[in-house]
């Protein structure tokens, strides 16, 4: 299949044109327009789905952050393979990510922290994710501590704490169409890391 034969709407290039559907379902109004389902693999090969917040293409990755310690940051961990999911129902569009999830550099991860609101970043350093929750008093009080405690200084990143990459092997993009004849590519890496397309039924 050549560039010249994609459908309509259809990018040469699948991570830039996935870059681009999120901007447009943010320009369309749609709430949290980079939101998508991250599939792990857990214990014994049992899957596991939650919802993040893609955070651009970072590092050669999309890239969302989170506490190494959670239930996603061990699956990883031990079986980085992993897939998102975009659905964005209003422009009746989907896009699919296949790859590996690598941890961004420390200094990818300083610096989005850095950018994120203050209660954030205070939320982040109290919480161990996905830990029993003891107290819910107690966790509120470690917050207002560390408030008080950073109260004119910087937040420091915890270690636990930064970003992954999910390098792409393949994306599939998708869009709607009358009597459900929609629309499919899905683009595949290549060994000399080129994006190949090729169409499917729908």
């Amino acid at each position: 299949m050549t560039t010249t034969s994609l459908p309509p709407g259809f990018p040469a290039d699948p991570i830039a044109g996935l870059l681009g559907w999120i901007d447009e379902a943010a320009a369309a109004g749609v709430r949290e327009a980079s939101a998508c389902a991250l599939a792990t693999v857990g214990p014994g090969g049992r899957p596991s789905a939650r919802m993040v917040l893609a955070r651009g293409f970072v590092e050669g990755g999309f890239a969302f952050y989170t506490d190494y310690g959670s239930r996603k940051g061990g699956e990883l961990a031990e079986n980085p393979a992993c897939a998102l999911v975009f659905h964005w129902r209003e422009l009746e569009r989907q896009a699919r990510v296949e790859g590996v999830a690598r941890r961004l550099s420390a200094d990818a991860s300083d610096a989005y922290f850095a950018r994120r609101p203050r209660q954030s970043r205070l939320s982040a350093a109290a919480s161990q994710q996905s830990r029993p929750l003891a107290s819910r008093e107690q966790l509120e009080a470690l917050v207002a501590e560390l408030e008080t405690r950073y109260d004119d200084k910087p937040i420091p990143r915890p270690d636990t704490w930064g970003g992954f990459a999910v390098v792409p092997d393949a994306i599939e993009l998708w869009r709607g169409h009358p009597a459900r004849l929609h629309w499919r590519v899905r683009y595949e890496r290549g060994g000399d890391g080129v994006f190949v397309p090729t169409s499917l039924q729908p």
